[in-house]
């Protein structure tokens, strides 16, 4: 397996700060996520095994960034696939697999190969979108992709990140 692998899921998208649109079997969902320590611990703190890998593998400090994260899950079954986490700090996307063992792969993203993660991304969704859910364990929905419904998806999806991004950029305090 790629990248860094968790038996921890990823945490779940905040219903009230993620927008979701319909492409046929898959949804793709679109939030402005604010990590912090704090919120880390409170999503894991009833599941006793996933909180000490989640304290194990923190850096100092704990886990802390922010950004647009890109989701996406089948429309039937509800599993988030593929997360993209755009964010400032550290940038990655997720290969996060069904069944009742979780595998969460983490992959890193490198900037300087690749530039802004966000065109990257939505790139991905677009053009690789069968490959990448097949790595993540969900193949069975290749079959029915509907790739027009998924660009129609994909092009609501990048008017409202940009406009989420740069909304939380104005409203941070100005850097001296």
């Amino acid at each position: 397996m790629i990248g860094k692998v968790y038996a921890i899921a990823p945490q779940p998208p905040l219903p009230e700060n993620t927008r979701w649109f319909g492409a046929g079997n898959v949804t793709i969902g679109i939030e402005y996520r604010d990590v912090d320590p704090e919120g880390l611990f409170e999503t894991y703190r009833l599941d006793q095994g996933q909180l000490a890998e989640l304290l194990d593998r923190s850096p100092e400090g704990g886990f802390s960034d922010e950004g647009v994260s890109l989701h996406v899950k089948g429309a039937e079954d509800g599993h988030e696939y593929l997360r993209f986490d755009v964010f400032d700090s550290e940038p990655h996307y997720h290969y996060n697999h069904p069944g009742d063992e979780i595998v969460n792969n983490v992959i890193e993203f490198d900037t300087v190969a690749h530039g802004d993660m966000l065109p990257w991304a939505l790139e991905r969704i677009r053009g690789r979108l069968a490959e990448m859910l097949g790595e993540a364990g969900g193949g069975h929905l290749v079959p029915h992709l509907d790739m027009r419904l998924v660009g129609q998806a994909v092009d609501q999806v990048a008017t409202q990140a940009e406009r989420a991004a740069g909304a939380a950029r104005a409203a941070r305090p100005a850097q001296p």
